[in-house]
C-alpha cells in the first residue's frame, strides 16, 4: 500500500522550494532592508527656576557664580570653616544686609563687607615658608592663652593662613598662604602632596620594619597610607628616621613610630611638596617667588 501523498503544489525537479502558481509575479531576489526608525531625541530639561545669580551671570556673560564662602576664602579673608562661623555671627553683609548662608552664590565680592569693611577683590595668592619653632600652637588664638605662631610672625606680614598643622612640640617647615582656596587644595589627601619629616626617637627599630610601612598600616581602627621611611643614623639609643607621607593625618608620624615601640622626642618637618626648610633660621619667614608658586599650582592635580 502506497503512503498518502502530501498535499500542496507539485515540486520542480531538483528544487527544494514550492512551485509558484502560474501568472504570479516573481519575488525579488532579496527583500530590501527596512529603513531605520529615527528616534527623536528630547532636549535635556532645563531647570524651571534657575538660581537668580546663575541666570543673571548667563544673561550678562559673566563668570559662573560661586559660593560666597569660597570667594571670601579665595580673597584671603579666612578659611571656609571660619567664614561659615562669621556668617552665623552676622559679621558678613551683602549690600548692607546680613548674609544668611555660606551657600549664597555671587559672581564677585562687590558689595560684600566683613565687620562693616568692604572686601577688596582677591589679589594673587602669596606663599611663605615659616620655620616654626617648638612651643607654639598652629592656630590663630588659644582659649588657654598659650603662644601661637601669630605671636612669632613678623608684624608686616599680610593676613596668612597655615597650610596644615604642626603640633605644639613639632618644629620645622610650615607653609603660610593668603589664599584660602589654595590652602584647602594643598591639605586634601587626594591631592597627594608629599610631606617629609625627620624624627628622633628613643628605642630600637630596624630598616626592615620601616620598609613595611610602605604598604600602609592600621592603628586603633585608623588606616594610614603608604609611608616611605629610612633609618638615617643612630646616636646611642636614639634613632634618626626620615619619613615621607602624603595624607598628613593628625599626629600621624608620632602614632606610627609609637606603634613600632619608639618614643619620639623631636620631630622636624623638612619639606612640603617642592618647598624645603633648607637653611631657614628658626622663627624666620621667606616668601616663595610668584613664578615658582604659579608653576607649582599648575602642576597640582596632574599625575
Amino acid at each position: 500500500m502506497e503512503p498518502p501523498k502530501k498535499s500542496g503544489p507539485p515540486r520542480r525537479p531538483g528544487s527544494g522550494g514550492p512551485r509558484r502558481p502560474t501568472g504570479a509575479k516573481p519575488a525579488p531576489a532579496s527583500r530590501p532592508a527596512r529603513p531605520p526608525v529615527k528616534k527623536t531625541r528630547t532636549a535635556p530639561a532645563k531647570p524651571a527656576n534657575p538660581h537668580p545669580a546663575r541666570a543673571a551671570a548667563a544673561a550678562s556673560g559673566k563668570n559662573e557664580p560661586q559660593r560666597i564662602a569660597k570667594l571670601l576664602a579665595r580673597a584671603g579673608v579666612a578659611s571656609r570653616r571660619e567664614i561659615e562661623r562669621m556668617i552665623e555671627e552676622g559679621r558678613i553683609t551683602l549690600d548692607g544686609e546680613a548674609v544668611s548662608t555660606p551657600a549664597t552664590l555671587l559672581t564677585s565680592l562687590h558689595g560684600v563687607a566683613v565687620d562693616g569693611n568692604p572686601v577688596a577683590a582677591p589679589a594673587p595668592a602669596r606663599l611663605f615658608l615659616f620655620h616654626k619653632p617648638a612651643g607654639f600652637l598652629t592656630t590663630e588664638r588659644d582659649p588657654r592663652g598659650r603662644p601661637t605662631i601669630y605671636d612669632k610672625l613678623p608684624a608686616d606680614l599680610p593676613r596668612v593662613m597655615p597650610i596644615g598643622r604642626l603640633d605644639m612640640t613639632t618644629e620645622g617647615l610650615l607653609l603660610l598662604t593668603t589664599d584660602g582656596e589654595f590652602k584647602r587644595q594643598m591639605e586634601l589627601p587626594s591631592t597627594g602632596v608629599p610631606r617629609t619629616y625627620r624624627a628622633r626617637a628613643f628605642g630600637e627599630v630596624s630598616q626592615n620594619q620601616l620598609e613595611d610601612l610602605f604598604d600602609g598600616l592600621e592603628i586603633d581602627g585608623i588606616r594610614y597610607g603608604r609611608i616611605e621611611a629610612n633609618l638615617e643614623r643612630r646616636t646611642g639609643r636614639n634613632q634618626w628616621i626620615e619619613m615621607t607621607l602624603t595624607e598628613g593625618k593628625n599626629r600621624e608620624v608620632r602614632r606610627v613610630l609609637e606603634h613600632l615601640g619608639l618614643q619620639v622626642n623631636r620631630l622636624i618637618r623638612t619639606s612640603y611638596g617642592p618647598f624645603h626648610l633648607g637653611e631657614l633660621a628658626s622663627g624666620a619667614v621667606e616668601e616663595v617667588r610668584q613664578h615658582d608658586l604659579v608653576v607649582f599650582r599648575k602642576s597640582l592635580g596632574k599625575p
